[in-house]
């Protein structure tokens, strides 16, 4: 079927795959319905607004306070970030796409068209629609006062990118799509272990401890409820599935986590913790990587 898939002309593709999650949404919160409340993070100089969109991903609306420019990570719903943008009048100049998937990059063509002034579309795809700037590892965006790296994190897919924002009050946050997720790390569609474990290890956890991690879905209490499995007795992941229950319990976002926090309970960050290449009975971290992501693949959560 995939092969098949993968000789269709691509805006018939497209048009499948938009159907296919407009569809699960519509299936799971209705027509009108979000998966979660909008939530903003009011740091010093940055504000980071969270929105909802489709049946469980997040779009960010990042304003930097000093100057009211603003850029927008993976915006699938161009309508719901117009909104946000009237909303807190700010000056939207750019786009943040981590990767080409639809329900990341799907809205790109759309908001740019609705836009009335010209937008910046970053990505490290040239499958990402509207791109006009390709990125590459530690290439630098400036938004305001805001300093934005790019980090290289091929694996889910060949041309992902993680955003690293800075803000001269020190305020720091990274954006991961679906390379990190509290909790859990995403399927290796076009990469490997030992690509997931340099983006995890050698990239993201090199980040300070302090840095806020804002991820493309809502999957938590799924990926906690492995990270339970392969850790049954680490007490931080049992405290954070249940705060996590609490926040689902009122439609509240479980992001962001922390760096440090994802240190602590996150085994594909923790690869290296005996504790987990003991659940995979092997002793280096490249391997545990890639066995715990496979049995991830067939776990089914029941907390």
């Amino acid at each position: 079927m995939s092969n098949l898939f993968s000789l269709l002309p691509n805006r018939i593709t497209q048009w499948l795959t938009a159907s296919y999650f407009k569809y699960q949404a519509w299936r799971t919160i209705g027509i009108n319905g979000h998966h979660s409340d909008s939530t903003c993070t009011k740091l010093r100089t940055m504000d980071v607004n969270v929105l909802p969109a489709l049946q469980d991903n997040y779009m960010y609306l990042i304003v930097d306070k000093e100057t009211n420019s603003a850029a927008v990570v993976d915006p699938v719903n161009p309508d719901r970030v117009l909104e946000a943008v009237k909303a807190r009048n700010v000056n939207l100049t750019a786009v943040l796409t981590t990767h080409h998937h639809w329900d990341h990059a799907g809205g790109n063509e759309e908001l740019v068209k609705k836009f009335e002034s010209t937008l910046k579309v970053y990505g490290g795809d040239d499958r990402i629609g509207a791109l006009t700037d390709k990125v590459k590892q530690d290439d630098v965006i400036n938004i305001g006062s805001l300093k934005i790296r790019c980090l290289f994190t091929p694996c889910h897919t060949t041309g992902h990118i993680c955003y690293f924002v800075e803000a001269p009050t020190g305020d720091k946050s990274v954006f991961t799509g679906d390379t990190l997720f509290l909790g859990g790390c995403g399927r290796f569609f076009e990469g490997t272990a030992e690509q997931m474990y340099s983006a995890l290890i050698d990239k993201l956890s090199a980040l300070p401890d302090e840095t806020l991690v804002y991820c493309g879905h809502e999957y938590t209490l799924q990926n906690l409820a492995f990270a339970k499995h392969v850790e049954p007795n680490n007490g931080d992941i049992k405290k954070k599935i249940e705060w996590s229950q609490q926040q689902r319990a009122k439609n509240q976002p479980t992001i962001p986590s922390t760096i440090a926090e994802e240190k602590k309970i996150n085994p594909f960050m923790r690869v290296n913790e005996s504790a987990v290449q003991s659940h995979a009975g092997l002793k280096d971290g490249i391997g545990t990587m890639a066995y715990i992501r496979k049995e991830k693949d067939s776990f089914k959560a029941n907390l």
